[in-house]
């Protein structure tokens, strides 16, 4: 009975330090762009993706989709856009709580 109690406790608390810590962020401007075309991130289509201090992340909250045409001259695939975003990285994840692309400079 030792054992198995030891032992659970060795899983619960192995399976607890396993898990990410929520990173929240507050009003930052970001780049966004398609994670696979400009970040060259693992995935398998395009999908929206922002970098916050040099790292990338899946966005998890709106789509490359939902801002424009995603292979336009100007959309995700072809360009890295400014975005003012919130929200928090969890598990590895951007999960958005505000998206405002920003408009490009000339």
């Amino acid at each position: 009975m030792k054992k198995i109690v030891a032992l659970l406790f060795f899983v619960f608390t192995f399976s607890v330090s396993a898990q990410e810590k929520e990173i929240i962020i507050k009003k930052q401007i970001v780049q966004a762009s398609c994670g696979q075309c400009k970040f060259k991130m693992e995935g398998q289509g395009c999908d929206l993706a922002v970098r916050i201090e040099g790292k990338s992340y899946w966005v998890d909250g709106t789509t490359i989709d939902d801002h424009g045409d995603a292979h336009a001259e100007d959309g995700f695939c072809s360009a890295i856009r400014k975005a003012e975003v919130e929200g928090s990285i969890v598990d590895n994840q951007f999960k958005i709580k505000t998206f405002k692309l920003l408009p490009e400079k000339k």
